[in-house]
């Protein structure tokens, strides 16, 4: 039996002017303060003498590689990265960014936006803009039925409002 795993999915590339603030703060923080306060520590632990049983070091050198991984994923992810930060010109329809008030068949409502991947947020009701979710929701218009596939059946719901808000901050 083998690790081998087929190639994910690539993730879109589109993103918010707040998720794109997010994230680089992420990496300026830990290359500029994280990073260089983990590289001291180990230097401590290390002057201490025998590092083959010194947890200090060992844990700090594990920290170190788990932060040069995220920096390495960060700064790749955010130079590929589509800053989409205007409305498109048919708001009419829903789109990336879009805020969508979905009505369900009880009479709830509940408003989701459309983000990237690195971004999405159930808390906040912002899904991912390549899940099956937004996926049904792309092109369409108030009054637009959406049908999904969830793990407890087929859920319905109407689209009731559509806008968008480039304007607010996080």
């Amino acid at each position: 039996m083998s690790r081998w795993r087929p190639p994910a999915t690539p993730a879109s590339k589109y993103i918010t002017p707040q998720g794109y603030r997010h994230m680089n703060e992420e990496l300026q923080f830990l290359w500029k303060t994280k990073r260089p306060e983990i590289t001291r520590s180990v230097q401590e632990a290390a002057a201490q003498g025998d590092r083959s049983e010194n947890a200090e070091y060992i844990y700090g050198k594990k920290m170190l590689r788990e932060i040069d991984a995220r920096v390495r994923f960060l700064s790749r992810r955010l130079d590929d990265m589509v800053v989409v930060d205007r409305a498109p010109e048919d708001t009419s329809k829903v789109y990336f960014g879009a805020y969508v008030e979905l009505e369900e068949e009880d009479g709830s409502r509940r408003v989701y936006r459309l983000v990237g991947p690195d971004e999405s947020d159930g808390q906040k009701g912002w899904v991912s803009v390549d899940s099956p979710l937004a996926r049904a929701l792309l092109k369409k218009q108030v009054d637009d039925e959406v049908s999904v596939e969830v793990p407890s059946g087929l859920k319905h719901w109407c689209i009731s409002r559509i806008w968008y808000d480039y304007s607010e901050t996080p």
